[in-house]
């Protein structure tokens, strides 16, 4: 490995300590039917968004809320003491990517078969605390 691709990992490891994140893998979804869903929370407060997704009558909505309570948790371990609502936690990035596609085949007329593709995505949600914002915006 040459010396500028280690620097550039070892930025990014730094980077990602400083990240509360949680990630979806393989979800049986199609990413279009995902990204419905990821529009409505993207850029809301933490508390706001667990409310539009439980509300929500999607199916999506439903794996949306549990990794987004599996992001707070994530800061959660790394922030103790400190309580959600007075660190104005917000959604800041959700990007869904398209995951692996399962071919079938439908039974058609006449002897025929059509085929099926069967999508799935993942999901990476990324939190961000407004506080901490505010304190590098005076800071500079």
């Amino acid at each position: 490995m040459g010396a500028r691709k280690r620097n550039t990992a070892e930025q990014r490891k730094e980077a990602a300590k400083d990240r509360y994140q949680a990630v979806l893998k393989n979800c049986p979804t199609s990413p279009r039917k995902m990204r419905l869903v990821t529009d409505l929370i993207s850029g809301m407060e933490v508390n706001k968004a667990l409310d539009v997704l439980k509300f929500s009558s999607q199916e999506a909505s439903r794996r949306m809320e549990k990794l987004l309570l599996s992001a707070i948790a994530n800061w959660q371990s790394k922030n103790e003491g400190v309580r959600v609502e007075e660190s104005n936690l917000y959604v800041k990035l959700v990007h869904v990517d398209s995951g692996r596609v399962l071919k079938r085949l439908q039974t058609a007329p006449q002897g025929r078969a059509y085929r099926l593709k069967k999508r799935s995505n993942h999901v990476t949600l990324v939190l961000d605390s407004k506080v901490k914002e505010e304190v590098e915006s005076t800071s500079k």
